[in-house]
Formats: structure tokens, C-alpha cells, sequence
């Protein structure tokens, strides 16, 4: 699959996603507003492009970007729609790395945790949205290293490697009492085994963390009509 420049967007439908907590053992339901999510993950060729900068572990264009914290997906963000005439979804206050969703913005942003997985699914109630192997580079089948996007199949709404490959940070903080500014990562990545490549499975990091299994994907609210 030829991953064009990377961020071609998939209109995601409204709905609603019930997340999971298996740490404390809670459930809650979350409606969520048609938008748009980017069909590949950030690749390496589009960060640079926009930030001039290659920070990944492993080299090439159509691999997913790696080795960005929350922090520098945010950052991306932002820059990317500077790039093309949108507005910046992120402020940010001058003593303070933490960023403020301008949730009027038309640009690029983090998907939320909820649209997140509401898209990830694309209708199904599984744990994932196919066969493993069709759909997800993990331990398995990996051989040890990360892969261009695009070489797995997409879900039902043309999502690739929602799943695997590497993990995608979210907007959300995980939970502000027990782990403070730690983010929510979702999707599973490339070293690990299958019980982490779930639509359900949730991760937390904190928003410098810099890992080459961990990238991202951007998302866009979905234009009101006039």
C-alpha cells in the first residue's frame, strides 16, 4: 500500500465506544462526534518534512516516525496545520510545556482515547478488527523490527496499522490523581505480544517519554456545516 504523504484522512463515523479499565475494573460509555483520523500513522518522511527532524531509531520514509514524546506530537500538530492554513488546535502557556486544546480549531490534532478506539473498531466488538496477523505487526510476526505503514490490512474504514507496528498517543491523561500528566498510549506496537495489540488495551506514559515503539497518528474535528 503506497502511503502517499501520510496524512491522507479517513472520515470516521459518530458513535458510541464503552472503555475499559482493567487496572481499576471500571467501565464507562463515551458518544463521539463524526471527525477525521489520519489512514496511516505519522511517517517518517512527513515529520521531516514538517519539523526537519528525523528522531527515529530505525531509517526509512514510510516507517512510522518514532522516538516522539506526547509532547512532540503535539508540536507536529501544530505545525503541520501552520503548514496548510489551519488553525493550531494547541496553545501553550510561555513557562509551561503543557499544551491547551482549542477545541473551535479546524487543524490537526490527537485523536481522543475514545475516538481512538471508536475508530480503531470501525464497527466491530471483538478485540480486534481482524486475524492478528492480517492486520497487525506484533512479536509474532514481526521479526523483530518495525515496518512501513500500509502493509497490514485496514479495518472496515480504511485504517491501517491501528494495531501493531507502534503504539499511538492520545490526547488524554490517563488518571490526574494516581499518575499526574502521565498520556494514554493505544494500539500495541511492533515487540509486543498479542494480548497488548487490542482494541481495548490501554497504556500510560509520561509526556516525554521517547521510545522507538511509540509514535502516532493525527486526527481533525469534523467541519460544522454552515
Amino acid at each position: 500500500m503506497d502511503a502517499g504523504l501520510g496524512n491522507e484522512m479517513v472520515a470516521v463515523p459518530p458513535g458510541r465506544v464503552t472503555l475499559s479499565d482493567r487496572r481499576t475494573q471500571r467501565s464507562w460509555s463515551v458518544d463521539v462526534a463524526a471527525f477525521q483520523m489520519a489512514a496511516f500513522p505519522v511517517t517518517q518522511s512527513l515529520y521531516a518534512q514538517v519539523i526537519g527532524q528525523r528522531p527515529s531509531t530505525a531509517r526509512g520514509d514510510q516507517l512510522p516516525v518514532e522516538s516522539v514524546s506526547w509532547e512532540d506530537a503535539v508540536q507536529f500538530c501544530n505545525a503541520l496545520s501552520q503548514r496548510e492554513g489551519l488553525m493550531p488546535a494547541y496553545r501553550f502557556h510561555a513557562d509551561d510545556t503543557a499544551a491547551e486544546w482549542d477545541v473551535s480549531a479546524d487543524g490537526y490534532r490527537l485523536p481522543t482515547e475514545a475516538e481512538w478506539e471508536h475508530a480503531c473498531r470501525a464497527g466491530t466488538t471483538g478485540p480486534r478488527y481482524g486475524q492478528l496477523d492480517e492486520v497487525a505487526w506484533y512479536r509474532g510476526n514481526s521479526h523483530g523490527q518495525i515496518h512501513p505503514v500500509g502493509g497490514k490490512q485496514p479495518n472496515a474504514w480504511g485504517l491501517y496499522d491501528v494495531l501493531g507496528n507502534v503504539w499511538n498517543w492520545c490526547w488524554d491523561i490517563y488518571d490526574a490523581e494516581m499518575y499526574g500528566t502521565y498520556r494514554l498510549l493505544r494500539g500495541g506496537g511492533w515487540f509486543d505480544e498479542h494480548w497488548s495489540c487490542r482494541a481495548s488495551v490501554r497504556r500510560r506514559s509520561h509526556p516525554t517519554l521517547r521510545i522507538d515503539d511509540v509514535g502516532f497518528r493525527i486526527a481533525r474535528s469534523q467541519p460544522s456545516r454552515p
